[in-house]
C-alpha cells in the first residue's frame, strides 16, 4: 500500500519563481541551500560565549594592583 509517490506529488522543498535555470544552475542552488542549512545547525550546537560572569575563565585572572592614597579601600570594588 505505501508506495513512493511520483515527482509530481512530492513537496518541493523550494522553487524558482524567475527565469528557466537548467539542471547544473539547479543543482548549484541545491547545494549552497544545503551548505547553509548544515552550517546553521553548527551554530546552535556552540554557544558564543560563558553564561555569565561567574563561569567566564577571565574573571579568574587576577586584576592589577591599584596604587595610590585609600587604594586599599578601592581594592575590593568590582572593576
Amino acid at each position: 500500500m505505501s508506495e513512493d509517490p511520483s515527482p509530481q506529488e512530492r513537496r518541493a522543498l523550494f522553487r524558482v519563481v524567475r527565469g528557466e535555470p537548467d539542471d547544473v544552475e539547479v543543482a548549484a542552488l541545491t547545494a549552497v541551500l544545503a551548505a547553509v542549512a548544515a552550517s546553521a545547525g553548527d551554530d546552535r550546537a556552540a554557544p558564543a560565549g560563558p553564561a555569565s560572569t561567574w563561569a567566564d575563565p577571565a574573571a579568574r585572572l587576577r586584576a592589577p594592583l591599584a596604587v595610590g592614597p585609600n587604594a586599599w579601600r578601592t581594592s575590593t570594588w568590582p572593576r
